[in-house]
């Protein structure tokens, strides 16, 4: 079978409608801009709303299109809310950004439930949660779709102090395949993307420690990654670009993935 011929086109986000979750700063604030410039309406979700009207605003501002909803990703009637208001304003959501996510560094024997909970609850359930309500629309709109789960290194890799999270973030990367499997047939594709180090409001706390800088002069590439440096990425998997680009976990880390550091 003759292939089609390439066209830079395919990664126009035009038509397509994206949900971010935790678009309130960091990764999904840049991403969703990043997604506005790529053409997508825009859909900014958050538990704290106000926070998202300089986001919706700089969208509008350059000639995008987006909303901000209220959502709490460990809240299933929450998230149908947001669900219903984002269609009613922009139709069927077809692209998911996941990526609302905490941490509780904490020494594993020093972990009690509250502290597991409130990781594996934010991290993994509202991965699921936002992921089952989007794709059931999906399947009942027959739209198809991409949904980008917002993984981690450490679901590849580990780190001491970090077990609730590196549970978290490797459940989301099993997650993320085995969803690609059962919805391929309704023309959904999952896939998921491994963040390295990128300051956010988590952890800028310990790179601006003379232990976190020395961790970064450690690293393969000498330097934290740009939140912008995440949209490329991104995009691509949204977009017709990656049509054959199903269950695949992408690492966007400078290498540390490799380097075992």
């Amino acid at each position: 079978m003759q292939s089609s011929p390439f066209s830079l086109d395919s990664f126009s986000l035009q038509g397509k409608v994206a949900l971010v979750t935790g678009a309130s700063s960091g990764i999904g604030a840049t991403v969703a801009e990043g997604l506005a410039r790529c053409g997508a309406k825009v859909v900014a979700a958050a538990r704290r709303k106000d926070r998202l009207d300089q986001l919706v605003a700089s969208i509008t501002e350059q000639g995008g299109q987006a909303i901000a909803v209220n959502m709490d990703v460990t809240d299933r009637g929450s998230i149908a809310a947001a669900m219903d208001e984002a269609q009613a304003a922009f139709g069927t959501v077809n692209v998911v950004i996941n990526n609302a996510g905490v941490a509780s560094p904490k020494n594993f024997l020093k972990i009690d439930d509250d502290d597991r909970d409130f990781v594996m609850d934010t991290n993994f359930k509202g991965v699921w949660n936002v992921a089952q309500e989007s794709a059931r629309r999906m399947v009942a709109a027959n739209s198809g779709g991409s949904i980008v789960n917002i993984a981690s290194v450490l679901g590849l890799t580990a780190k001491p102090g970090q077990t609730s999270y590196c549970a978290s973030k490797g459940a989301v990367v099993q997650l993320t395949r085995t969803m690609s499997l059962d919805l391929m047939k309704y023309n959904i594709r999952v896939n998921a993307i491994a963040p390295g180090w990128f300051k956010t409001e988590i952890n800028e706390g310990y790179f601006n420690s003379p232990a976190g800088q020395e961790y970064v002069e450690r690293m393969p590439a000498k330097r934290l990654g740009q939140l912008s440096e995440l949209v490329g990425p991104i995009v691509m998997l949204c977009s017709d670009a990656a049509s054959f680009v199903n269950g695949a976990v992408l690492p966007v880390d400078g290498s540390i993935s490799i380097a075992g550091i």
